[in-house]
């Protein structure tokens, strides 16, 4: 017969090894990371309309297929998931309606719904998905059927890459890339960094890669009708194909304006599978010099940011019901910072010209990678410099300032973001 005493001691040790062996939360390790990534095609139905250049274009066929993918990392008491989605730039209201149901649906970890970062490539090859590519400025380009099944797939991969996450150990690394065709049309700062963090198991097998770069998808643009990722989908494919895992092409600050320009000016389906090739095997030459990233907690601030809307072209559009979308005198939107290890990351709304991005970088004091998410959270056009609103005679200002929300934009989201990124850790990173 136990003694009280004993029957304490042996609880306790049963309750012990219970919790250890529980299977809701995922162990502890000594890598101190899970991850997990999922990927699903989200291509639209034919005849869908395309988003870019000129309203009314209809797709006739699928060159490559797009995605939606997804990673999940946790680190035993906070997580954050990334989701990509080759399309023009999803807005914010759809943002939400992904962050809420997958907050709702990843029960493995808490996934609070502000960490879950949207961000879109930017093809220029992909459906409407804001709403004025319709059949003409009247009428929403935009399938409500095809919204809410880009929505569930996004939120399912979020899902599935909770749920297969697994123990990974995260290495980062960082190159040049884009000479000879990435040019910033405007004769202004570009920023032609490749900045990627790689998270594979301990036994060396890959789970996915996030990669950094800055050029618009627009090989493609206005002259087919065929869906395509550009030439992000050849450098996801061919990253996939050699490493294995999933692979998320986070775009970078393009606003003002990053676009490829060709020395002799082919830009075809062909081109556009050989730059991706390309500018993946730069990223992988750079993996092979990976260096290994600390195994630090998770941080993630982000708050919401109300802009003033000085383009009343947006508000009338939103009035007609061609942009599903409060447009009034002012627009709410997101921002977000975290860190991964030394990694940091800040989200951009839109396309921020190259000079937003590099102040953004300028303020994270790490040593690690520095990651820009352009068009993410949201797609709020062009994200300029002042001038561009104060001088007609800058490079291209009448088109560009035509696609933003006003001259304050980028100083607030500056501002926001001089608020939520924090001074140097108290272990340097």
């Amino acid at each position: 017969m136990q003694t009280p005493t004993a029957f304490r001691l042996s609880s306790w040790l049963l309750l012990i090894l219970w919790s250890l062996a529980g299977c809701d939360q995922p162990a502890t390790t000594d890598t101190a990371l899970i991850a997990g990534a999922s990927s699903a095609t989200i291509n639209p139905p034919p005849g869908a309309f395309i988003a870019g250049d000129k309203p009314n274009r209809h797709f006739t066929g699928i060159r490559d297929s797009l995605y939606a993918r997804a990673v999940v990392v946790y680190d035993g008491q906070t997580a954050v998931a990334l989701v990509t989605l080759d399309c023009i730039g999803l807005l914010y209201p759809e943002v939400q309606q992904i962050q809420r149901r997958a907050s709702a649906r990843v029960t493995r970890f808490a996934l609070p719904a502000a960490q879950v970062v949207v961000s879109s490539t930017h093809t220029h090859s992909g459906p409407d998905v804001v709403g004025i590519w319709g059949a003409d400025y009247t009428q929403s380009g935009v399938d409500s059927v095809y919204m809410e099944r880009l929505i569930e797939t996004a939120v399912d991969q979020i899902t599935r890459a909770a749920a297969a996450a697994v123990p990974v150990q995260a290495r980062s690394a960082s190159a040049t890339a884009g000479e000879g065709w990435v040019q910033n049309i405007c004769q202004e700062e570009l920023d032609r960094s490749l900045t990627l963090i790689h998270l594979r198991s301990p036994e060396g097998q890959s789970i996915a890669t996030l990669t950094n770069f800055a050029c618009h998808p627009t090989y493609m643009d206005a002259r087919y009708s065929e869906v395509s990722a550009d030439y992000v989908g050849a450098y996801c494919h061919e990253m996939k194909r050699q490493l294995g895992g999933e692979h998320l092409f986070l775009q970078g600050a393009i606003g003002g304006w990053v676009q490829p320009v060709e020395p002799d000016g082919e830009t075809t389906p062909e081109k556009a599978e050989t730059r991706g090739h390309e500018l993946a095997t730069q990223a992988l030459q750079s993996l092979a010099h990976a260096t290994s990233m600390p195994a630090t907690p998770i941080r993630f601030r982000s708050m919401p940011l109300t802009l003033p809307l000085e383009n009343p072209a947006w508000q009338q559009l939103a009035a007609a019901g061609v942009i599903r979308r409060a447009f009034t005198d002012s627009v709410t939107t997101e921002v977000a910072w975290f860190a991964l290890g030394s990694a940091q990351f800040a989200t951009h709304p839109g396309e921020t010209a190259p000079y937003f991005g590099l102040e953004t970088k300028k303020m994270m004091q790490t040593d690690g990678p520095k990651f820009i998410l352009g068009l993410s959270q949201d797609a709020l056009g062009y994200i300029l410099k002042p001038v561009y609103f104060e001088d007609p005679a800058a490079p291209h200002a009448a088109y560009l300032t035509s696609m933003s929300t006003g001259p304050q934009t980028g100083p607030r989201i500056l501002a926001c973001l001089r608020a939520l990124i924090p001074p140097a850790h108290p272990d340097g990173q």
